[in-house]
């Protein structure tokens, strides 16, 4: 760690207390990824161009006149605007990642050679540095290609596999692998910052989201590298497991899964239907899976006679993992009834920001929530001062 974010980042705890990260990323994987590693101690500097981050600008929904979507993964940031076209302001840079533990960006790979912030320039300087980037298509031949999550989820094949079978290709809810390739980068720093805790040197790690979503759809990659089966879109059943999927009842549908022979037959106890069980066209998972159109109506048949929420709560009473579908107003109540806080308000007054919680929780060294998303620069001039000259506390440049 650096003596520099030790004494200059913001007061907090957390295992990564002391690492100075150079967050040179914008839009939702890298800042995502920068946000959890703010979550864990971290002292993020927000570099941004002089117009800011994309997705200030990504509304509605807002909070204020602040996009929620920038919002969402900010938090516990130090904003710094800086033109890096103008010498002045790639100097101020250049100095930031000299004195980086870690630095994360998303340009197109080769992009930031010319301001001398490519890998190769920054590590002359910091040989102990972890340099991270996160590319679409990586730094080969789809170097050239421009990354996006909705074009990462086409040509993946994601979205051959979402929707109805005779219906269109469907993209998923949220930009599901970019949020992987955010977890996918903070998994690669830590395992480099280990690796530099042990030998004193850093290196390149290097996410893409096309390799993240291929290894993220497990299952399916595995169906075609394994078995040589292409996969489709099965709707909402699974396939290789049934029961798995929603089954309607007295009034909504509800999300049945007997993923092994043990549950199966404790959800055949709970409707009234023992012997099913027994059945050797239901007693084993696979033949299940091979006789789901005959099975399907039994169970169903016997879900009518009860709504979705009661069924939930004998269902879960009995160790069956099944929920109701809820829109997100329900699942973040959900969270509230089972005990895990799933909102945390970051900053004071005015400022104060509600925020998702950090999922990971520490016995010892607990996540912070130190700063709420910063304004565009809110830092600038703080830092600038830290990093050309005499600082605040009058500490001269290392």
């Amino acid at each position: 760690m650096t003596a520099d974010a030790a004494t200059n980042g913001p007061a907090g705890g957390g295992p990564l207390s002391g690492v100075l990260v150079a967050d040179f990323s914008r839009i939702l994987a890298g800042p995502y990824a920068t946000m959890l590693l703010a979550d864990l101690g971290a002292d993020v500097v927000k570099v941004e161009g002089p117009k800011g981050d994309d997705t200030r600008g990504w509304m509605p929904p807002t909070r204020g006149e602040v996009s929620t979507y920038y919002l969402g993964v900010n938090r516990g940031k130090r904003s710094i605007a800086l033109d890096l076209r103008d010498e002045g302001d790639a100097e101020v840079a250049r100095e930031l990642a000299r004195r980086a533990d870690v630095l994360i960006e998303n340009f197109r790979p080769g992009g930031l050679a010319k301001y001398g912030l490519d890998y190769d320039a920054v590590t002359s300087a910091n040989p102990g540095v972890v340099y991270a980037s996160i590319s679409g298509f990586g730094s080969g031949e789809g170097a050239r290609v421009p990354g996006y999550d909705l074009m990462v989820q086409a040509i993946s094949g994601l979205m051959s596999l979402t929707g109805e079978p005779d219906g269109p290709p469907y993209r998923a809810g949220i930009s599901v692998f970019d949020v992987m390739a955010g977890n996918h980068a903070v998994i690669g720093i830590l395992a480099a910052l280990r690796h530099r805790d042990a030998t004193g040197r850093g290196q390149h790690v290097e996410i893409n989201l096309l390799s993240s979503a291929l290894t993220g759809l497990v299952n399916h990659s595995s169906a075609y590298v394994a078995g040589g089966e292409v996969p489709f879109r099965m709707g909402n059943a699974h396939p290789s497991v049934f029961p798995y999927e929603p089954l309607p009842t007295a009034d909504d549908d509800l999300i049945v899964t007997a993923a092994n022979d043990g549950q199966f037959r404790k959800l055949c106890e709970v409707l009234g239907i023992p012997e099913i069980a027994d059945d050797p066209r239901y007693a084993r998972n696979a033949d299940r899976t091979a006789n789901r159109d005959e099975l399907r109506p039994i169970l169903v048949e016997r879900l009518a006679a009860r709504g979705a929420v009661e069924w939930f709560e004998l269902l879960v009473e009995a160790g069956v993992p099944s929920g109701p579908i809820q829109t997100i107003d329900g699942g973040f109540a959900m969270a509230e009834r089972f005990g895990l806080d799933p909102v945390v308000e970051v900053g004071e007054g005015e400022r104060a920001v509600p925020t998702t919680r950090n999922p990971i929780r520490f016995s010892e060294t607990p996540v912070s929530y130190t700063l709420p998303p910063p304004e565009l620069d809110e830092h600038g001039t703080e830092l600038r001062k830290w990093l050309t000259g005499a600082g605040e506390e009058g500490e001269e440049r290392a």
